[in-house]
Formats: structure tokens, sequence, C-alpha cells
């Protein structure tokens, strides 16, 4: 194997795991469950059939990925995030058929105890402050907290908070990079 699980982790067959990907204490990775290479996987978490990890993500404790869920890569899961995949859930009536997709883009970071409702898509490198309920999507590069989440500020592609200026221009104090607001996009301009 290519790949590292702890004795105490399940891996069912029927799963692909990418290189270098560790999975820890009393996880459980469900067939159909794809997650790519050089992951991290922390301790209870669950994966289940026909959810897709990309490469590169990070996955913290006691976190339960539902079908419906797709990461793509570098993405930051912090501990007890909670995702859902049905919009009214009821125990006496199955709504397997409604499940809802939920996206989390390229490098977006989601804190400890953040909540997502299914059916949004977190866009490339936000961030989702810890315990904040996200219920709609959120645009690329946002800072969000709160319940329900609220736009704040925007975060370079480093974690770093942009102040832009009167000419919408700001420069990430961590990497150099520059950016662009326009309107309520944010673009990378430079490496």
């Amino acid at each position: 194997m290519s790949w590292l699980a702890h004795p105490t982790a399940i891996i069912d067959e029927g799963c692909r795991i990418g290189e270098k990907t560790r999975i820890w204490h009393f996880s459980h990775i469900m067939p159909g469950s794809e997650i790519g290479s050089n992951c991290n996987i922390g301790q209870n978490v669950f994966i289940a059939a026909g959810v897709k990890i990309g490469s590169n993500v990070k996955v913290q404790n006691n976190v339960s990925l539902y079908e419906g869920v797709i990461c793509e890569n570098d993405v930051f899961i912090g501990p007890s995030v909670v995702f859902t995949n049905v919009l009214n859930p009821r125990s006496a009536i199955s709504r397997k058929h409604e499940y809802k997709e939920t996206v989390i883009r390229k490098g977006a970071s989601i804190g400890a105890n953040a909540t997502i409702v299914c059916g949004v898509e977190i866009g490339a490198y936000a961030f989702i402050g810890a315990g904040a309920v996200v219920i709609k999507s959120i645009p690329a590069y946002a800072l969000v907290v709160g319940t329900p989440a609220i736009q704040k500020g925007w975060m370079s592609e480093y974690g770093q908070r942009l102040i832009f200026d009167a000419a919408g221009k700001a420069t990430c104090t961590e990497s150099g990079q520059q950016y662009q607001l326009s309107g309520e996009t944010v673009t990378k301009i430079s490496e």
C-alpha cells in the first residue's frame, strides 16, 4: 500500500485512496469514496460512499463527510465540522433521493465546529470562521463568520486578511501576492 491507515481504521473495499495519505484512529472510509494523495484524515472521521476528496486535504478529528460532499485540492476542514446532505430530514421519511451536493473549492478553510448546510458551494480560498453556520454559497476569497454566516472581509491564498485601497487593490502581507476587488469578486492579479 502506498497509503497508511491506523489498525483501528475501517477501510472498506471499493474506495480509492491516493499515495501518502494517512488515515488515523477509529475512522471509517466507505466503498465508492475517493481520497486523493497526501491527505490527512484525522481520528473518528467518517467518509461516506460517493464523497470525493482531492489531494493535500486535511480533515481534522470528529468530522463526517456525507454523500454529496466534494472537496477540491488543498482544503482544510477543522475539528468537529458538520456537513448535512438533506434540507428537511425526518426520521420516518426516506429522502436519500434528495441528497444535495456540497462543493468546497480549492484552498478553502473551514474552522472548527462550523456547520455547512447542504447544497452550497464554498469558493476557492474562502475562509469559514469557527462555529459559523453556512446556509448559502460563499464567494472565492471571502471571510465569513457567525450564525448564520455573514461576510466580514476577504482573505488571501495564504490566509491573511486583505485590506483593499480606493482603487480596489490589496497585497497579501505574507506572500506579496496582489488582488483586485471588482464589485463582489476578488481576483488574484500577481504572484
